[in-house]
């Protein structure tokens, strides 16, 4: 470990020197320094630590945790380091301190911090530079915060997406048991099954049902799959996505291929690259986690995922992300208000009309209906917290129950569920998009503007 005390004294004396050989000053010493610290050993290390001493501003703080976490030094080493520039006692490692940088905002990082995380980044995979050009990572370009943004530990691609993948009927689908769940689509009258056990694997698809291009956009991390429409107004082509291997607060960035734009998984916005002032934000299509038997038993002619998927993995059921899954930890920090709900309890979430509402799942223990509203339209849910099933229904003028015949209104009309609308004789009340997320996911992107529903 550095000697502390002997650089304290040190850049109290003015006795800075840099001791790679460089002949540079400045900004640019501060940029060689924090890369010394990441790559550098022994007296480069030492040189680099009384330079960022010296400088003793807290703007060089990202580019201290970015340290922390490729360095092969001790996390003990940055926190010193971090503590003497930020006044701030944080923490012990590099998720407290990539913490502590979420919860402030107003600093901005040092000019060099852009270059020093484009360099690191491409060491990792090349292939990144297609996400971090310099033109597209100035801060005034982009929508989210670049020293949040995180490695989530593959490359380009690495978590590959199945586009317009095999399809089989029901009947050939033998490899999956009735209790694994599946992500149901359905859209003029094509309906399809994506088990979570291979979607876990790709948390992607590409694919066109029922005539219109969508994407299936499943953040394992965030336990949520939402289902966009890629088909967008002004463009000659659906948008086509992919998995980039960057995180934002534990969740993913899914890219574009047309533009390698990097996209907010949970929110269907462009937040680094050519298409960021776009105004582009992806319409959502209702998509529900059910069981297999369920889907199947209301769903006769559905079609489900084949094995065959091009690619090699294990799709056997509670393999993928088991032990993250099982699990109340994340994997990644992210800050969440956990004063009424666990990071990792699941909600489902609607947004309409520039609002948000999330209903906790544990409101739906057992099969429950709950009436309710949203922006001023009036709604009902119909779910199950066992199996994670919502379906969100606008109600208009009526409330709804359960009885042993089904789905009854307040004026004793029995209803049909389906996946497009709940209907009786030739009333009809259309479906609602939605999807279920983490707690620690729907707070942390929609806390502020987002309504919660308490029972």
């Amino acid at each position: 470990m550095f000697d502390r005390r002997k650089i304290l004294l040190a850049a109290a004396a003015g006795a800075i020197v840099p001791s790679w050989g460089l002949a540079q000053s400045g900004a640019n010493d501060l940029a060689e320094a924090q890369r010394q610290l990441i790559f550098g050993t022994g007296a480069a290390f030492d040189a680099a630590a009384e330079l960022i001493i010296a400088h003793g501003q807290a703007d060089i703080a990202a580019g201290l945790i970015l340290a922390m976490r490729y360095s092969r030094r001790p996390h003990a080493e940055f926190v010193e380091l971090l503590e003497q520039v930020t006044g701030t006692q944080a923490g012990g490692d590099w998720n407290d301190w990539m913490l502590w940088q979420e919860s402030h905002p107003e600093l901005v990082p040092h000019a060099s911090y852009a270059e020093l995380k484009r360099d690191v980044f491409l060491r990792i995979d090349p292939n990144f530079d297609d996400f971090l050009r310099p033109e597209f990572i100035a801060r005034d370009r982009m929508h989210i915060r670049l020293e949040e943004i995180v490695w989530g530990g593959v490359s380009k691609d690495g978590i590959p997406s199945l586009d317009n993948p095999e399809l089989i009927a029901a009947d050939a689908a033998d490899y999956l048991r009735d209790d694994d769940l599946i992500f149901g689509v359905a859209i003029n009258g094509d309906i399809r099954a994506y088990p979570l056990r291979i979607m876990g694997w790709h948390e992607m698809f590409n694919d066109v049902i029922g005539g219109v291009p969508v994407a299936l956009a499943y953040c394992t991390l965030c336990g949520s799959g939402i289902l966009f429409e890629t088909d967008v107004e002004g463009r000659a082509a659906p948008l086509v996505f992919g998995s980039s291997g960057f995180l934002y607060r534990s969740n993913k960035l899914m890219f574009d291929r047309g533009s390698n734009s990097l996209w907010n998984q949970f929110t269907g916005k462009p937040v680094v690259g050519p298409m960021v002032n776009s105004g582009i934000e992806l319409r959502q299509r209702p998509v529900v986690i059910t069981t297999w038997s369920d889907w199947r038993g209301t769903n006769p002619t559905t079609q489900v995922l084949s094995l065959q998927t091009g690619h090699r993995r294990d799709y056997g059921s509670g393999v993928v992300y088991n032990n993250y899954f099982a699990s109340d930890d994340l994997m990644f920090p992210a800050l969440v208000d956990q004063s009424e709900f666990g990071q990792k309890s699941y909600v489902f979430g609607i947004r309409v009309q520039g609002e948000a509402k999330a209903w906790p799942l544990k409101y739906f223990d057992g099969p429950t209906v709950i009436n309710d509203e949203i922006a001023g339209v009036p709604v009902v849910l119909i779910g199950d917290a066992q199996t994670r099933t919502v379906r969100a229904y606008k109600r208009r003028e009526r409330n709804f129950s359960r009885d042993s015949r089904g789905i009854i209104s307040d004026d004793g009309g029995l209803w049909a569920v389906s996946e497009d609308a709940l209907i009786s004789g030739d009333i009809s009340l259309p479906r609602m998009a939605g999807h279920i997320a983490y707690w620690f996911a729907w707070n942390n992107y929609l806390g502020a503007e987002s309504e919660i529903y308490r029972g």
